[in-house]
Parts: structure tokens; C-alpha cells; sequence
């Protein structure tokens, strides 16, 4: 028995679930920057900095490999919006296996996800440059800088394409004036 079914959701086109499946994969390649930090190898961090290559592998890289992992399944809640364990709760969950999700229970938190995300990443896109160049041990230059920018720049689009998915939900599921039988 699947953990989660992967059957997609009724009415969610290929194209919402290929742009679900992009919002998740946005969160990759930051994840992967941190797990390289994670095993000790050297990216450009100065001795100054918690991320220079000395600290690690150590009790930090576990904090890494969880924050990579938290991130990564917040990433795939995306999913959520477009296959059914995203509208029925799985069968193996107590009590409410096999219910139909009331559609505020993902939109609620999806909604403001998309625009905290968008909000976070504008920030940092518009500021990337001046933080970088106020702490002198982070990369600024070469391979360490360019790694570390590469592995953060698709988190721009994790925003907008979490909220392109949350309003493709919201019309979906959207029944005006009617509750369906099997909502909590």
C-alpha cells in the first residue's frame, strides 16, 4: 500500500501538474548546495564563516541534511495541489482516511506560502549582491560565488509557480453554494 497516491487529481490538467512538479524540483538544487557544505567540501566560504569547509562533516552538516530534507518536502506539497492525496486524505490516516479535504484546508496555507515565498525571494534577489558584499567571508567571486547564486536562483520561480498550482486548485475545487458529502 502507497504511502501517498499518485493518481492525478480530477480535472488537473498536465500542464498544472507539470508546473507542480517544477515548483518541487525549484527547492533542488539549494538543497544539493547545502549537502555539498554537509560533507566538507570547500565552496568558497571564508574561515570566518559557519559554512567554511573546516566546520564540516560535523554536528552542523546534520543540521543541513535537515533543513535540505524540511525544504525539499515543503517543495513537494506542491503536489499536493495537483494529485488526489491532495483532495482525499489517504485511506492509512485514522479517523479521516478517505475523506474529501475541504478545499480552505490546502489553499489557506498554499496561498500564503506563494506569497511569503514571493516575497522572500524578491528581497533577496534585490539585495543578493549587497549582503554578499558586506560579509568579506562569503564567495563574491569564481566558482564558490557562482555555485552559490546557481543554486539559489530557481528558488525565485518556487513562488510564482506555487501560485500558479494554487489557483488552478482553487478553480478546480472551487463549488459554489454546495458542501460535498464526505468533507469533514
Amino acid at each position: 500500500m502507497p504511502l501517498l497516491d499518485t493518481t492525478p487529481a480530477v480535472g488537473a490538467s498536465r500542464a498544472m501538474r507539470l508546473t507542480a512538479k517544477a515548483a518541487a524540483l525549484t527547492v533542488l538544487p539549494n538543497c544539493v548546495w547545502r549537502l555539498v557544505i554537509a560533507i566538507g567540501i570547500p565552496v568558497g566560504w571564508g574561515a570566518g564563516n559557519q559554512l567554511h569547509h573546516s566546520h564540516y562533516p560535523g554536528w552542523g552538516s546534520l543540521y543541513l541534511l535537515a533543513l535540505s530534507v524540511f525544504q525539499e518536502c515543503l517543495g513537494l506539497l506542491a503536489l499536493g495541489l495537483v494529485l488526489r492525496w491532495g483532495e482525499i486524505v489517504p485511506r492509512w490516516v485514522p479517523r479521516i482516511g478517505g475523506c474529501r479535504l475541504p478545499p480552505f484546508v490546502a489553499l489557506v496555507p498554499a496561498s500564503l506560502g506563494a506569497i511569503a515565498l514571493i516575497g522572500i525571494t524578491l528581497l533577496g534577489a534585490s539585495t543578493w549582491n549587497d549582503v554578499i558584499a558586506a560579509d568579506p567571508d562569503q564567495p563574491s567571486e569564481g566558482f564558490g560565488y557562482w555555485f552559490f547564486t546557481l543554486s539559489y536562483a530557481p528558488l525565485l520561480l518556487w513562488g510564482p509557480l506555487l501560485a500558479i498550482v494554487t489557483i488552478g486548485y482553487w478553480r478546480r475545487r472551487r463549488t459554489p453554494g454546495r458542501r460535498a458529502e464526505n468533507d469533514w
